[in-house]
Formats: C-alpha cells, structure tokens, sequence
C-alpha cells in the first residue's frame, strides 16, 4: 500500500510538472507569434517561396488594389499607381530588409544578369502577356507544315518548358519584383541588365514598359543591386534616334542610385549599355556615334558611356572595333550554337578584344530550351544535366579572367535560360521540365557558389 501512494503521488507530480512546461512552451509561442510582422509578403525574411501563387495573387492594400482596378484602362496612370503602391511598401518593410542584408550574400558588381519585364496577367495587365506566346513557325513552309500552330493559353499552359515558382506572374506586380530582387542578390550576382525599348515600343509580343523602370530601379536599390540597359533593336534604330535614347536615359534615371555606372582602367565612371543585335546596323552607322569623329558622335559628352556590342560571327569582332564599340558579349546560352556562344572560341576573342583595348563580356547560362516556342528547334536545346552544364560555362569563362561576366538569363523564360526558381508542374496535356532531384532554387545557390569562386580567382590575377 505503502508502494502504491508513493507511485501515485509521484505520478501526479510528473503530470503536474508536465503540464506546466506545456503551459510554458504555448506562452513562449504566443510570444514568439506576436514579433511576427503583420504583412508578411516578398518584402520580408518571413514567408518567402511559400504559397507562391497566392503571394501572386496577394493584394498589397485592398485600398489601393480598388484604385489600381479603376485606372486599368489607362497604362501609363496603372504604372504611376504601381510605382506609388511599391515606394509605399518598400517603405513599410526597409526595416526587415536590413537585418536580411545580414543574411544575403554581398552582390558582385562584375556578375551582370540579364532581366526581362515583359510578363503579364489578367490581375495586372487587363490579359495575358508573352505567357501566351505564339508557337513560330519554320522559315520552311514544308517544315512548319510538320509542327503545330496557335498560341499558348495560360495559367495551365505557358509558352515555356518550365514552369516559374511565382506562377504566370506580372512584371508589373511589386511582390514579383521584390522577389526577383531577393532571388537575383541571394545568387550575389550585382547588375541587372535590363532589357530595354523606348518609350511607346515593345517587342512584337509584348507592350511598352520604360514605365516600370523607376519601379526596378528603386526595388534594386533596395537590395543594394545596380541596373544597366539591354538596349533591343527598335524599329529605325540608328545613330541618331540611340543618341537621343541614351541621352533619355541618362537624363532621366542617371541621377537614381542604383543606376549602374562601370569604373574604367582609366578611373572615369560611365554607364554601360548592352546593345542586342548590334550586328544588323552597319559599322559606317554605328561609327557616327561611337568614335570622337563621328557626326553624330556621343564622345566626350555628358551622355559618353561604354557601349557593348553582341558578337555571334568571328566576322564581327572587327566590325564591333571598327565601329568604335566598347566591348563584346556573347549572349547566347548555347555553346556551340554560335561563334561567339562557343566555349572554346573565348579565348582567341579575349586575346583580341585585349589587343584592341575592347572588353570582352562572356555570357554564361544554365541550359537551353525553346521547343514551347519554337517546337523545330529540338537541335539546340542544351540539357541542364542537374547543373552540370552551368558550372561548365562558368568555368570555361574563367579561364580567359573577364573583367566582367554575364548571365544569360535571370528570366528568359521561352529560351530556358532562366535561374529563377521553377518548381515541378504537370497538366492535362502538358508535363514541365524542372529542377529535381535539386530544389527549385539550385541554380540561384550555383551562381552564389560561381561568384567566390570568381572573387577568390580575381584577387589572384590582380596579385
């Protein structure tokens, strides 16, 4: 009896001592729950990369989503609304971004990137923007004739063969912004080479987004990132109408903070612009603008800048030096698709951009797909091969020790170039591409891993 007071009385102690420390721990998680920020959207270190398509369709502010809906009919009033909305809620969350700098890996100024804001949604933009892509036809008749037409027709079915971890998102929606920003750094890469069209010009399936470049440049300055220009070939574009764009660019973004300007050997700070398809302007043309004797000549004026014109052809590494150019990149994430997206023809082009006093600008990429676009080009896809294919890239550009390299792309999408985070998707009729067995932000984690590889190499070939 004596034995079964003793247990009993012991049992009840261990019950109270228990349910006390239960107590203990839902206070501490009471506590804990309420330092939790209210708003816990892209903006802070909470909730990042969950529920991605709800964090799409988040509303930032009932009020100013009503707003927002009201002025739809009117782009350039949608922008300004956009911009207001992020001024406003980068604002709100400038507090948790500073104890995530901690957290991020510092941007590398010499990782360029390229970005594309052409993207579009129903809760944004009205419709569908280039997540409904035409499928292109062959240039042949009789072999267009083998391959489908028509267009693709979001949410389910995009015109890609991954599929992004934010959805069919908007490039207009400040959540989506802020998160590229946070991806982009977290991969501590420093520049986003935005691409670029006049005001009032887009590509041809796309609309006019110069509008959102205030928005960019104010989300990258948040995170301590620099943006430059990809400028397109608009139509008539010439020495003429890209003087006049770079000096409207320069006047207008140049004074933001987080407007990239590139320190020469000769200590001078100038903008640098990306010039795609330079090689369809004529040398005589582009000379006009880029050598001091030239009519129309940009030298030595408020608006110099370095100009970087996109070699594909051997050919055309002397036709970029005779038109006064400032360096060459490579773009394209194909290796052996073009002379110049060919490995191992980097080399020989850095030894003459060197010889020449021209910078040379390897572009890097993860992999090659564009067959939801282009469904007969099977032949220059690149598997990704886990990551494999990448980091081989990487390495071929650091042999030739770059100055500066790029990143083909952060979110091309249509061309599979993109590290942005995908995620596994499969449909009635269509079964994505992703990144498995690795999580979807592998390739953010491989460029980190590829830029202090890059530092640690460069401060030997400055040694």
């Amino acid at each position: 009896i004596l034995n079964y007071d003793i247990m009993a009385r012991f049992r009840r102690r261990t019950c109270i001592v228990l349910l006390l420390f239960i107590l203990f721990i839902c206070s501490i998680m009471m506590a804990l729950k309420t330092l939790r920020p209210d708003r816990a959207g892209f903006g802070d270190p909470f909730g990042l990369g969950l529920l991605p398509e709800l964090q799409q369709r988040a509303v930032l502010l009932d009020s100013k989503q009503n707003s927002l809906n009201r002025a739809q009919g009117d782009t350039v009033t949608r922008v300004s609304n956009l911009h207001s909305i992020a001024v406003n809620t980068m604002k709100a969350s400038m507090s948790p971004v500073k104890k995530l700098e901690e957290e991020l890996s510092s941007p590398n100024y010499n990782f360029h990137i390229f970005y594309y804001t052409w993207y579009g949604n129903p809760q944004f933009d009205g419709k569908y923007i280039h997540w409904n892509h035409p499928l292109l036809p062959h240039w042949d008749p009789k072999i267009a004739n083998n391959y489908p037409k028509g267009r693709h027709n979001p949410p389910e079915d995009i015109g890609a063969n991954f599929y992004p971890e934010l959805g069919s998102y908007s490039s207009k929606d400040p959540t989506v912004i802020e998160a590229h920003m946070k991806q982009m750094r977290s991969a501590s890469t420093g520049v986003i080479v935005l691409s670029w069209y006049p005001p009032g010009m887009a590509d041809e399936n796309g609309e006019p987004t110069d509008g959102l470049v205030p928005v960019v440049l104010d989300y990258a300055h948040k995170y301590n990132l620099k943006v430059t220009f990809h400028i397109e070939p608009y139509k008539d574009r010439d020495d003429r109408s890209m003087y006049h764009n770079v000096k409207y660019i320069t006047d207008k973004y140049g004074s933001h903070p987080a407007f990239y300007r590139h320190k020469t050997s000769t200590g001078r700070l100038l903008p640098m612009f990306y010039v795609y398809d330079s090689y369809v302007t004529i040398p005589e043309i582009w000379a006009n603008l880029l050598t001091v004797s030239g009519s129309q000549s940009i030298r030595n004026t408020p608006y110099d800048a370095l100009f970087i014109a996109l070699l594909v052809e051997e050919r055309h590494k002397h036709d970029i030096h005779r038109s006064g150019f400032d360096g060459m990149y490579t773009y394209f994430a194909t290796n052996g698709f073009s002379y110049g997206s060919s490995h191992h023809n980097w080399a020989s082009l850095k030894a003459f951009c060197d010889s020449n006093n021209l910078m040379f600008i390897p572009s890097v990429g993860p992999g090659y797909i564009d067959t939801s676009i282009r469904p007969w080009n099977n032949h220059n896809t690149r598997n990704r091969v886990n990551g494999k294919y990448y980091e081989t890239a990487f390495s071929a550009a650091l042999l030739v020790r770059p100055e500066i390299i790029s990143i083909t792309s952060f979110n091309e999408w249509h061309e599979g170039t993109q590290i942005e985070k995908a995620v596994p998707k499969r449909t009635g009729q269509v079964v994505y591409l992703d990144y498995k067995p690795h999580k979807p932000n592998v390739y953010l984690e491989l460029t980190q891993k590829w830029s202090e590889k890059y530092r640690k190499e460069q401060e030997q070939w400055l040694m």
